[in-house]
């Protein structure tokens, strides 16, 4: 079988290299998973404290949550040139955590200029947990070492 690298030095360096059993890649997005999770939680005290000190149009955007949607959803696009099934699903969760977080952020804006308590980002939360769950089976229980267990 011949194998095809369609990035180059990027897939030399996370396509088909294991670390134990579990490729590059999939722990790179386990962990930027995580980090998504951290920076969503930093950015919603951020926001309420935006809201507490200037109203709705002191509400911006947080600058890490915003890259670790992007290198979430770039990763989950790589991880589709490299596994097609798990890459497909993958990317379809982290492009949903992209669209809530859009969502969520407005809906802050609004809960703001209505001036009424900000509330969690549920959707987006949900849609992490969601995230986490199934990168989280595919590194651990799927490939090589799901066959062990």
């Amino acid at each position: 079988m011949v194998e095809y690298e369609l990035f180059g030095p990027v897939d030399a360096a996370l396509g088909g290299e294991l670390v134990g059993d579990i490729l590059v890649i999939e722990a790179l997005l386990l962990v930027l998973v995580v980090l998504n999770m951290v920076a969503r939680a930093l950015a919603h005290r951020r926001h309420v404290k935006q809201a507490e000190d200037g109203g709705a149009d002191a509400i911006s955007r947080s600058p890490f949550h915003i890259a670790t949607n992007l290198f979430l959803v770039l990763g989950s696009f790589y991880y589709l040139s490299i596994e097609h099934h798990a890459g497909i699903v993958a990317s379809a969760i982290t492009v949903t955590i992209l669209l809530t977080d859009l969502f969520e952020f407005e809906s802050r804006k609004v809960e703001a200029r209505r001036e009424i308590d900000i509330e969690r980002p549920k959707a987006a939360i949900s849609a992490s947990l969601l995230a986490l769950v199934y990168v989280g089976y595919v590194t651990f229980f799927s490939g090589p070492l799901g066959q062990f267990l």
